[in-house]
C-alpha cells in the first residue's frame, strides 16, 4: 500500500475547523475523536505543545494545531476536540475546534497547493480541496512532527 499514489483512487479524508477555516487530513491515520482534556505542560516543549494527557495509560502528547500551522495561539474550549492520530509510530492527539465531516474525495478535487514564495505552507499543505464551493487545505501530518523536532525530543 505504501507505493499506492494517494491521488489515483478516492480518498476519504476528515474534514475539521481551525477558526472560521476549514482542514482535513487522511481518515486512516485517525484513531479517535475525544473532547477537550486538560493538559500537563512539560517544560521547554515547543509553542504548539500543549502538554500531555493520559490515554488509557499512556502518555499522548496534544499538539495545538491552529499554532502548528502558524495561525496563532488556539484556545481551548469546551467544544474543543482531540484528533488522536498516528503519525509514523507515534500517537499524537491534534486540538482542534471541531470535526465537520467525513469527505470523499475525487482526485481531480484536489489541486496543488499553491506556490506564494514560501516552502512552509507546500510544507504544510499537501494541497487544496475544492468541493460545494468551499476551499478545504488537506494537512500533511507527517510534517506536523518533523524528524529534526522528533530527534531533538529523543
Amino acid at each position: 500500500m505504501e507505493n499506492a499514489d494517494p491521488l489515483s483512487t478516492t480518498l476519504e479524508l476528515i474534514s475539521f475547523r481551525i477558526g472560521e477555516q476549514e482542514f482535513c487530513l487522511d481518515i486512516m491515520a485517525v484513531r479517535e475523536i475525544r473532547g477537550g482534556a486538560a493538559t500537563t505542560p512539560l517544560p521547554h516543549s515547543p509553542e504548539f505543545v500543549l502538554g500531555v494527557i493520559n490515554l488509557r495509560g499512556a502518555v499522548l502528547p496534544i499538539i495545538d494545531l491552529k499554532a502548528r500551522l502558524g495561525l496563532g495561539k488556539g484556545e481551548p474550549t469546551e467544544r474543543s476536540v482531540v484528533i488522536v492520530v498516528r503519525i509514523g509510530s507515534r500517537l499524537v492527539g491534534l486540538l482542534v475546534d471541531a470535526v465537520s465531516e467525513i469527505l470523499a474525495a475525487e482526485p481531480n478535487m484536489i489541486q496543488p497547493t499553491p506556490s506564494i514564495g514560501c516552502d512552509t505552507v507546500t510544507r504544510f499543505v499537501r494541497g487544496i480541496l475544492t468541493m460545494d464551493g468551499r476551499m478545504v487545505s488537506w494537512i500533511a501530518l507527517d510534517e506536523i512532527l518533523p524528524v529534526v523536532e522528533e530527534a531533538e525530543a529523543a
